[in-house]
C-alpha cells in the first residue's frame, strides 16, 4: 500500500511538473521564438546556441551547474530564499525552474520553425491595414502557427515526463516533493522490484505514445482542413 501511494504521488508530481513546465514555457517561448525569428543581428547564432544548449549538454552537467546556481550561498539562491522563504535546491520550485531550462529548446525550436514557415507577408498586410502589432500577433499570427504551438507543447510535455538526471541533481529523491516517476522507477530497479518497474515504465511509455499519436493526428487534421 505504501509503495502504491508513493508511486501515485510520483505520477501526480510528474504530471504536475510537465504541465506547469509546458504552460510557463509557452508564455516564455512564443515571444522568444518570434524575436529570434525576426532578429538578424550578428549575435543570433549565439542566442540560438544558448537556447539549444540543453539538447547536447548532459543532464547531469546542466543539473550540477544549476545546483550550484540555486544554492543559498549564491546571490540568486539567497534572493529566492529571502523572497519565498524556501530554498530552491531539493524543492519542487527548483526542479520546475530546472525543467524550464532543460525543456526550453523542445518548445522554442518548433515555434521558430512555425514562424519561419509563415513568413512576414501576413503581418505586413495586416500592418498596412492599420492593425496594431499586439493585435496582429495574438489574433493573426498565433492562430496561423497553431500546429507548431501544439507540437511545442506536446514535445515539451513528453520530454519533461522522462527527466531523470537533472531532477535528481537539483531535487534529490524526496517522496511527494521531488520524486518524479523516473526516479521512482529507478528506486524499484535498485530494489529489484521488476514488477513495479514494468508498471511505471508502461505508464511512461503510454503517456509518450498517446501524446505523439494525438500530435500527429491533430496536426494532420489541421493541415487537411486548411487545404480543403
Amino acid at each position: 500500500m505504501t509503495d502504491w501511494f508513493s508511486d501515485a504521488q510520483a505520477l501526480w508530481l510528474t504530471i504536475k511538473l510537465a504541465g506547469l513546465t509546458v504552460i510557463l514555457l509557452l508564455f516564455i517561448g512564443i515571444p522568444l521564438a518570434w524575436w529570434l525569428t525576426k532578429y538578424q543581428g550578428k549575435l543570433k547564432p549565439i542566442f540560438e546556441a544558448l537556447v539549444a544548449l540543453p539538447l547536447v549538454l548532459p543532464p547531469t552537467v546542466l543539473g550540477f551547474y544549476l545546483l550550484v546556481a540555486f544554492s543559498p550561498d549564491t546571490w540568486f539562491g539567497s534572493f529566492w530564499l529571502s523572497l519565498t522563504g524556501e530554498q530552491l535546491v531539493f524543492s519542487f520550485s527548483g526542479i520546475l525552474l530546472g525543467s524550464l531550462i532543460y525543456s526550453l529548446p523542445f518548445v522554442v525550436q518548433p515555434l521558430m520553425v512555425g514562424f519561419s514557415q509563415l513568413g512576414h507577408q501576413y503581418d505586413q498586410v495586416a500592418s498596412s491595414l492599420g492593425v496594431p502589432p499586439l493585435k496582429r500577433f495574438v489574433f493573426l499570427i498565433l492562430p496561423l502557427i497553431k500546429p507548431s504551438i501544439i507540437s511545442a507543447a506536446t514535445l515539451g510535455f513528453a520530454h519533461t515526463l522522462g527527466e531523470f538526471g537533472l531532477v535528481l541533481m537539483i531535487g534529490g529523491n524526496i517522496p511527494g516533493e521531488t520524486q518524479v516517476l523516473s526516479i521512482a522507477l529507478y528506486n524499484h530497479v535498485e530494489m529489484l522490484s521488476y514488477d513495479k518497474v514494468h508498471n511505471l515504465a508502461l505508464v511512461l511509455l503510454c503517456f509518450s505514445f498517446v501524446s505523439l499519436t494525438l500530435l500527429y493526428k491533430f496536426n494532420k487534421s489541421f493541415y487537411t482542413l486548411n487545404k480543403s
